[in-house]
């Protein structure tokens, strides 16, 4: 017989284990029910409370930075085979430096990796999908020339394995930079001097008595080289190894089950800038020692170290300006005044600690450091890697988070000009967006490829990969007299819209047609190749093709959704029905018989 279950309390009471008429509290249910729950709040709190940490939704976070559009939005092109990032840029109508971007976008939300170039309104300008990591991407002047220059290689834990590539202003590789010697380059810095010298950043292990810091005594260290080196005949003008001044324990950075093998030698000092003044003087930047310290150019010894275990500086700014840590891209701005990203953590486990650039003053004959100025961004972001600072040359300062998809314009008061975004903010520390630095530069493209177009039935979509000079398009259409000397009138011009413009066509463009990069001296600069417009059968059958796509979905899809959906709804509903019901056991049966 079956019988609707009365009450919640009745089910429970089932549940527990009670009998008819004697009430027996199962224990062993409950205090298998109370373990399952406290083992299931500590795998909670252990694993999933600190994923949640890592999100940063806050009040007052536009659609994009929560996400809505996902990780790292993109754009798709008709004419361009690649995506680029959709930027938001705050405060609306903000007037960031009118000139070039250059970043390089990695990681598991972006299509395509790389180095990139993007204008004041986060358009696009030129990308290069590059294989292995792409990183350090800026522009530089070598013997008169500018050259845009990156590292392209691979990365393992922290540290890379690859060479420096100078492209000129048709994007064509022109020179590729390697260390002397056996030495693989690494990825975090490459400055050409002004003495048309190259300085180059590598990692080299070799072994080491690790003793001192607990590990074994026939170790392996990867020791921080700098090398400057003469580009043209490949002679090594000046070399410096870490392991010569800082000793292993001079380290913030856990041994761990490093040092054991060659392949995995300990990452004490983790070199990741150097930069030479006027003087000679090089000032080397170290995030495992958090240290910053100048080289002798002559005899390569320490003059002075900031920051760390051996800092030799007063702070006179209350611990700032000689406490930061895991810092990155330290820059002379002047014989006593630096600049660098103070990460001040690498790892994000501290909400109340935030990242920002410094500006620092240096009484060196004093050894007295103080506090110029802060470069906070808005959202007071936790960049537990990468980041740089440049200080332009209007006296504004650009700040790129790294480890956070962003960077930021301040003016040279410390106020935010523009703060732009190409990732949603809400998400940054989970990395799926970085761009290991973000600079600003003057920049002239004139790539040596030709325009690229894609025709739809009533107009051209056309966009060159690089090019900076364009300021219109022009259609120019064939007169239809000779084909082996062929004459093109021309149509009209459409102003540039972005990277890619869309074309009208006029009942003159009937077969044949090309179009004209138009740069603002009215001059012809580049030219697609001859095409054809689609004659009126092919836009018919495309048409009639669409249409019976359109009605195959239409007719087809939807009802047969519809039916799946009805069908489910109706099982769910006869399994509602059907749990009401339980089976009541004889001897129940005659008890609640007799209570009626």
């Amino acid at each position: 017989m079956f019988m609707r279950a009365s009450s919640a309390a009745t089910r429970l009471r089932l549940w527990l284990g009670r009998g008819d008429r004697h009430y027996k509290f199962n224990i062993r249910r409950c205090i298998f029910a109370l373990v399952a729950v406290i083992g299931a709040s500590v795998l909670f709190w252990i694993f999933v409370v600190p994923q949640l940490l890592r999100f940063r939704f806050r009040y007052g976070l536009s659609r994009y930075d929560m996400g809505w559009y996902g990780f790292g939005p993109s754009r798709n092109y008709i004419s361009f085979h690649e995506q680029s990032p959709v930027v938001e840029i705050t405060p609306a109508g903000a007037q960031c430096d009118q000139r070039y971007t250059f970043l390089a976008p990695r990681g598991d939300s972006v299509i395509h990796p790389g180095p990139m170039i993007l204008d004041a309104r986060g358009e696009l300008v030129w990308m290069k999908d590059n294989w292995g990591t792409t990183q350090d991407f800026k522009v530089q002047r070598y013997k008169g020339q500018d050259y845009v220059t990156y590292w392209q290689g691979d990365e393992e834990d922290g540290h890379g394995r690859g060479s420096w590539y100078m492209l000129d202003s048709s994007y064509t590789v022109r020179y590729v930079v390697s260390p002397y010697g056996a030495i693989e380059g690494d990825l975090h810095d490459f400055q050409i001097t002004s003495n048309d010298t190259v300085i180059i950043t590598a990692y080299e292990p070799i072994p080491y008595d690790l003793t001192s810091v607990g590990g074994p005594e026939l170790g392996w260290l990867y020791d921080g080289v700098i090398q400057e080196i003469d580009m043209e005949t490949g002679e090594l003008l000046f070399e410096w190894r870490s392991s010569s001044f800082y000793p292993p324990e001079s380290s913030f950075e856990p041994l761990g089950n490093k040092g054991h093998q060659r392949t995995l030698g300990y990452d004490y000092f983790h070199l990741n800038s150097v930069d030479k003044d006027e003087y000679g003087r090089y000032l080397v930047s170290a995030r495992h020692t958090h240290t910053i310290t100048c080289v002798d150019g002559t005899t390569a010894e320490v003059l002075w170290s900031l920051g760390g275990k051996d800092n030799q500086f007063f702070d006179e700014s209350n611990g700032i300006a000689t406490e930061f840590s895991w810092q990155h891209d330290a820059r002379w701005q002047s014989p006593n005044t630096i600049t660098l990203f103070n990460n001040a953590a690498n790892a994000g486990t501290d909400p109340s600690v935030s990242s920002h650039g410094i500006l620092l003053e240096l009484d060196i004959s004093a050894k007295k450091a103080k506090v110029l100025r802060s470069y906070d961004h808005p959202q007071e972001l936790l960049v537990v890697s990468q980041g740089n600072m440049q200080v332009l040359d209007t006296g504004n300062v650009l700040v790129g988070w790294g480890h956070s998809a962003a960077f930021t314009e301040f003016s040279p008061a410390g106020e935010v000009v523009c703060d732009v975004h190409f990732g949603a903010s809400a998400y940054f520390t989970f990395g799926r967006i970085v761009s290991y630095r973000s600079f600003k530069s003057d920049w002239v493209g004139m790539p040596n490829t030709l325009p690229d177009t894609a025709m739809t039935e009533d107009s051209v979509f056309v966009s060159w990969n690089g090019a900076t000079e364009v300021a219109a398009w022009r259609l120019e259409a064939w007169d239809g007299s000779d084909l082996k000397n062929m004459t093109f009138n021309h149509v009209h011009d459409v102003e540039r819209s972005g990277f890619e413009t869309q074309i009208p066509f006029t009942s003159n463009v009937t077969s044949y047609f090309r179009v004209a990069a138009i740069d603002s001296k009215n001059e012809v600069i580049g030219m697609t190749e001859i095409q054809q417009r689609a004659n009126e059968p092919m836009k018919q059958g495309f048409t009639s093709w669409r249409v019976v796509f359109m009605l195959v979905f239409v007719f087809g899809l939807i009802p047969a959704s519809l039916y799946f959906a009805l069908k489910r709804y109706s099982r769910w509903k006869s399994f509602k029905r059907d749990r009401a019901y339980r089976r009541v056991a004889h001897k129940d049966e005659d008890d609640l018989e007799s209570r009626g």
